[in-house]
């Protein structure tokens, strides 16, 4: 009999390459690096490296807190908050530039914004902004940077909701361990139970056929 469990104690992996989010944060992360390529000091300004490495700790941090969520989803929602915080970081520091260039921050009923919401929206990877770059200035990619934060964070949001509520209802895995030597357990016991009842039956037919035979040798003596 296969006493396979009824319970699995890992969850089932993420393809963190195939989230949105993802996409999006590794967007960022080529785009940050751009931006600070063009319009940053080449030497002497930390901001360069505080905005590259919060972009990379966004998407690096996606892909450990994915990893992670196979055997802990304690460590997975714990990842995926530090990865918002560090794209809230960048993007605090790309508002930053803005104000301290005299740049405009772009309202939500800007014409402007409201097509670059769209085509954020629709568009995910690097490939489909890399060919825009180079007709942009500083206020426009770092308004596209804005954005995409503000689309990948809502993200983030409601897949960590998603994550909460499964570890509510589904336990981490200390709970799913449990619940799958439970799940052996039973199995095993109902195992042992049918082999039993085989058992008495086999016996009682075994008992039917020595009362079989001892009447045919009677019969024929």
């Amino acid at each position: 009999m296969d006493y396979n469990t009824k319970g699995k104690v890992l969850k089932k992996a993420v393809v963190w390459k195939n989230l949105y989010f993802y996409r999006k944060s590794d967007t960022l992360y080529l785009l940050t690096v751009e931006f600070c390529r063009r319009f940053m000091p080449a030497y002497g300004d930390r901001t360069v490296d505080q905005m590259v490495q919060a972009a990379r700790s966004g998407k690096q941090n996606i892909v450990e807190g994915s990893e992670d969520g196979q055997t802990s989803s304690e460590m997975e929602i714990k990842l995926l908050n530090v990865a918002r915080g560090s794209l809230q970081e960048l993007r605090a520091d790309y508002i930053d530039y803005l104000n301290t260039h005299h740049l405009s921050v772009w309202s939500a009923d800007n014409e402007r914004m409201q097509r670059m919401r769209n085509f954020c929206h629709s568009h995910n990877d690097f490939s489909d902004y890399e060919p825009l770059l180079f007709r942009m200035n500083d206020e426009e990619i770092a308004n596209l940077a804005l954005t995409l934060c503000h689309q990948t964070d809502k993200m983030m949001c409601a897949y960590i909701e998603k994550l909460e509520r499964e570890f509510v209802t589904e336990g981490g895995i200390k709970e799913r361990m449990y619940v799958a030597r439970n799940d052996y357990r039973q199995a095993q016991d109902a195992h042992i139970k049918a082999l039993e009842v085989e058992n008495m039956q086999l016996k009682e037919r075994i008992k039917e056929l020595e009362t079989m035979v001892e009447t045919l040798k009677t019969m024929q003596s």
